[in-house]
């Protein structure tokens, strides 16, 4: 009986355990970092930063610089530490409820999904952050639910 409810428990862990997200490798980070780095100085600050500023606010696991500028070092450790992944939308997003983020945190959102140029956010009356933004060249709607979903509509 042991043995069939250790194999149990041994098969159970194997199905989840593939829906756990690992932890960034130091290779992709590297990637990511080179990328970011478009200007290749060393640093990522200004428009390279936002995006990366933005998820180090929302993920709240580490201070932002408050000179807005990201090193290479700071960046391999949020990147390591997960502080970067980006997250899909649930299914019929956005969500109706109660929102208590403030504006600022739904436009972390939206920048931190890729989004620029995001302008002012109104809250509707179903709780969704709403306003513009630029994806690419394209200026899109977005909204941003109670949950952080966020939401490029046409």
């Amino acid at each position: 009986m042991t043995k069939k409810l250790a194999f149990t428990v041994l098969v159970a862990g194997c199905l989840i355990i593939p829906g756990i997200a690992a932890a960034a490798s130091e290779a992709e980070c590297a990637e990511q970092w080179t990328q970011a780095d478009t200007n290749h100085d060393g640093v990522i600050a200004g428009t390279e930063a936002d995006r990366y500023l933005a998820y180090i606010r929302i993920r709240d696991q580490v201070t932002p610089p408050a000179d807005g500028r990201i090193t290479q070092d700071s960046f391999m450790q949020s990147c390591q530490g997960d502080t970067f992944i980006a997250k899909a939308a649930e299914p019929g997003a956005p969500l109706k409820g109660a929102n208590s983020f403030s504006q600022s945190q739904a436009r972390d959102r939206a920048i931190a999904a890729g989004l620029t140029q995001v302008t002012t956010m109104v809250k509707d009356p179903d709780g969704i952050w709403r306003g513009t933004a630029k994806k690419g060249d394209a200026r899109v709607k977005v909204a941003v639910d109670f949950k952080g979903n966020v939401v490029i509509e046409q």
